[in-house]
């Protein structure tokens, strides 16, 4: 469990995630990384908030593993906003962050402002995610000014797959890497208080790391970031699709639901279930009387 030094009463904020990336540089032998999970919903997200997880982020990635899309990108604000709020009865602990679907934020500044803000006002979250680096640097000090605490995303965006060409991990090559080092950069000089690195070379998350006041957390990008994050579906075993290489397994909640939900029907079928003693009685109907309950 992660001991993430919190307020006082106990509940993670920003500044004590900005306060860790401070700890970090003055002693790093110390450290303890931030944990963060996606949830969806009230249950998973009060089983993480009680087992210590000191982030959770309400993902777009909602649309692939909870409502079955192929991508990220036919979310809306209102599913995101219904989810968020789901998750926010759930969360007492942890800092709670809601991500801004595509096309929230890519179109008016006004509209951006607007949406974010109901991210805030309506559903609860406590801070937003945007993707994208230089050319979200406007939105991201907008934002910020407005008092809506901002991570960031660079990397492999998973808005921008079309525009990519897929899924596939981005800064390979010396160009390529030195534009997400100016990402990086771009999303610190605008405000944000963390960034979520997603598929790039473990060596270039952690020069980016090294470089930042803000902390880095990694998906995909090796284990030198300040700290991890993974959807949590992937990490419980409840995919039905590819499961990336970052992703490490920690339970096979799926298969444990599929024999329950067999046995279940088994039981059902054969008259096992439910047995005497999960049924109600009527003592006035015991040993074979014949006695007419009536609605009054």
């Amino acid at each position: 469990m992660s001991v993430l030094q919190s307020s006082g009463n106990g509940k993670i904020t920003v500044p004590d995630l900005l306060q860790r990336k401070s700890q970090a540089a003055d002693s790093p032998s110390n450290f303890q990384k931030i944990t963060c999970l996606t949830a969806y919903d009230y249950p998973t997200a009060r089983l993480l908030d009680e087992a210590g997880v000191d982030l959770i982020l309400v993902g777009d990635s909602l649309g692939m593993v909870v409502l079955g899309h192929e991508s990220t990108l036919a979310v809306t604000v209102d599913e995101m906003l219904h989810h968020t709020r789901a998750v926010r009865r759930g969360t007492r602990r942890a800092l709670l962050v809601a991500d801004m679907p595509y096309g929230s934020y890519h179109t008016d500044m006004a509209d951006s402002l607007n949406n974010a803000m109901r991210f805030v006002k309506e559903a609860g979250a406590e801070a937003v995610k945007v993707e994208g680096g230089e050319r979200r640097l406007e939105l991201i000090s907008r934002l910020t000014e407005a008092e809506i605490p901002v991570m960031g995303h660079v990397g492999l965006t998973p808005q921008s797959v079309n525009a990519l060409g897929g899924y596939r991990v981005q800064g390979k090559t010396a160009d390529t890497a030195e534009r997400l080092i100016r990402d990086a950069r771009a999303v610190e000089a605008a405000g944000a208080f963390a960034v979520v690195l997603e598929a790039v070379p473990r060596e270039l998350a952690a020069q980016i790391t090294r470089e930042l006041r803000i902390p880095t957390i990694g998906i995909g990008a090796g284990p030198d970031c300040d700290g991890q994050i993974l959807v949590v579906h992937d990490l419980l075993g409840l995919t039905f699709n590819h499961t990336p290489k970052f992703a490490r397994q920690y339970a096979n909640i799926g298969e444990i639901i599929s024999n329950a939900v067999r046995q279940y029907c088994s039981d059902v079928g054969n008259g096992g279930f439910p047995s005497d003693a999960e049924s109600y009685h009527a003592p006035q109907m015991a040993k074979g009387r014949k006695t007419i309950f009536i609605a009054s």
